[in-house]
């Protein structure tokens, strides 16, 4: 057993340590861990509670707001510090899981910056996070070339490649797989820990640096705990601090009243803020589940250009650019159809378009799912945005009030959302069950928020006895029977091998019991994850 500097014991693996994975998982690298685990998993956890805290006051009726304690920091003319020259310009970013192969593409695909994802695009079976390590580890080794065993292809990097970031987990997520203590791991400080403690210092040797993107935060306060990770780590490995740079997606509907204060908690290590949209919808929903004046419409027609959507960008652009920091736009989705050129001339128009709105108002840099997506962005932010970024656009026109934040999207809700939601819904979760994490879907990447969402907006329908464009409500036996008809449709359509050998009853039952509980599970990769291995 090995002990951290305190005489204390490491951080215990409960998974299988096969192939390359002790290459990551040693001794020093799970005192560290431990060690992590030892300083900072208390306050994680008082954190997650104080979230319930706030969303009981949701439930009985109050709605966010800016806060009254922090209002000076909003008001303070203060900066981020200075960003490092290799994240200065990020037009165009591709996010993507990290299997070997992905991130050999990712980086040779153009984009100025490739997010490598345990988060979101990843299922977090042991294999996947422990492999995902080796990988990049291997790309700071300048050892990532890879064979496909099936066409015999073979992938190296190019000379010049994307610069690299890193999504850990949130801070809800555990690593079951990891134990402290007898605790299990924080998914957060496992996926951290173990990447900067190998690669850290490869990467400013070879004039990059330990660079992260931040999901799912909901205060200041959980900004707060990651500065002081990052501050202990950098001294811990005699790093100086600051060195961390990160970009917080802001994802969260809470969050969105906060930006001014993450930025400030983490102004030593900050880059930028993100728009997460899908996320984002999600948690708007999740938050005010019990607010029936903030319904949704089907999810199709809920765009970035209109309502809490286009107000929570503006907003995020503007407070970004005040204190020096870049304003990232979201994900294009969309995905090449093949064999369809007409399709496909579509869905680069709607990427287009989506990238145009997202340059013209102010925004650094855009999100892509695919390579074949990279140059379409670049083409728009290359003209629209001759220089590295738009700090210099300050937005001083731009009003976002609480009412804007809080305004939900006009539309209807159809019987076509309805199916759309589970159909799409329970896939996904039956390919996150089979250790997938980005998986195509009707011409569009999707990840865990797309299944959030379709989940969600279905309990809230339910809840609230919302009603279609055709007058029926929305109750649980018109969902059951729209689940029956989708799924013998997708038994049609699916091979037999693939809908009967795979884990659709297990994805059917989730999906279920997250659409028709009384209560709202907070997120369903909590109990899928528990069903993973």
């Amino acid at each position: 057993m090995s002990i951290d500097l305190a005489g204390r014991p490491a951080a215990q693996v409960k998974g299988l340590i096969e192939g390359r994975a002790a290459e990551v998982l040693t001794p020093e690298a799970l005192a560290f861990l431990g060690e992590l685990h030892r300083r900072f998993n208390g306050r994680r956890l008082e954190l997650l509670a104080l979230r319930q805290e706030r969303q009981a006051r949701y439930d009985a009726g109050a709605a966010p707001d800016f806060l009254a304690e922090t209002a000076q920091v909003r008001a303070d003319n203060w900066k981020v510090a200075p960003i490092p020259a290799d994240l200065l310009d990020r037009r165009v970013e591709i996010t993507g899981p990290v299997d070997r192969k992905m991130i050999i593409n990712a980086l040779n695909s153009g984009a100025k910056v490739f997010m490598a994802d345990f988060e979101d695009a990843s299922s977090p079976t042991w294999q996947n996070m422990v492999e995902g390590q080796v990988n990049l580890k291997d790309r700071w080794a300048g050892a990532i070339g890879f064979t496909d065993a099936a066409s015999g292809k073979a992938y190296a990097l190019k000379d010049k490649v994307a610069t690299l970031m890193v999504r850990p987990r949130g801070w809800h997520l555990p690593e079951a797989h990891a134990l402290v203590d007898g605790e299990e791991m924080s998914g957060s400080l496992f996926d951290f820990g173990l990447y900067f403690f190998h690669n850290a210092k490869a990467q400013i040797a070879a004039g990059s640096g330990p660079y992260f993107y931040l999901p799912k935060m909901e205060s200041h306060l959980e900004a707060r705990l990651w500065n002081e990770v990052f501050t202990y780590a950098q001294s811990a490995l005699g790093i100086p601090n600051g060195t961390i740079k990160v970009t917080v997606l802001i994802e969260t509907l809470p969050a969105a009243f906060e930006m001014d204060e993450i930025l400030s908690e983490l102004r030593d290590h900050m880059a930028g803020l993100n728009c997460g949209r899908w996320d984002y919808i999600f948690s708007f929903i999740k938050r005010l589940k019990t607010h029936t004046d903030a319904l949704t419409p089907d999810r199709a027609v809920m765009g970035m250009g209109s309502a809490f959507l286009a107000a929570y960008s503006l907003k995020l652009i503007q407070t970004c650019h005040r204190r020096g920091a870049f304003a990232m736009g979201g994900m294009a989705a969309q995905i090449p159809v093949k064999g369809d050129e007409a399709a496909n001339q579509a869905a680069f128009a709607k990427v287009r378009a989506d990238k145009e709105r997202e340059a013209g108002n102010g925004h650094d840099g855009t999100w892509v799912a695919h390579p074949d997506l990279v140059p379409v962005a670049m083409e728009v932010f290359d003209r629209l945005m001759p220089g590295p970024n738009q700090l210099d656009k300050l937005r001083d026109d731009v009003t976002v009030s609480r009412e804007d934040l809080l305004r939900v999207h006009e539309g209807e809700r159809t019987e076509h959302g309805l199916r759309e939601n589970i159909r799409v819904g329970v896939q996904y979760i039956e390919a996150w069950l089979r250790g997938r994490g980005a998986v195509p879907l009707y011409n569009l990447m999707e990840d865990a928020a797309t299944a959030e969402i379709s989940r969600a907006q279905i309990w809230q329908w339910i809840r609230h006895k919302a009603k279609l464009a055709d007058g029926r409500e929305v109750t649980p036996e018109l969902f059951r029977q729209v689940l029956d008809e989708e799924m013998a449709a997708l038994r049609q359509t699916l091979p037999a091998s693939a809908f009967d050998g795979g884990r659709f009853a297990e994805a059917v039952q989730i999906f279920t019991d997250m659409s028709l509980s009384d209560g709202f599970e907070e997120f369903l990769t909590l109990p899928a994850y528990r069903a993973l291995d």
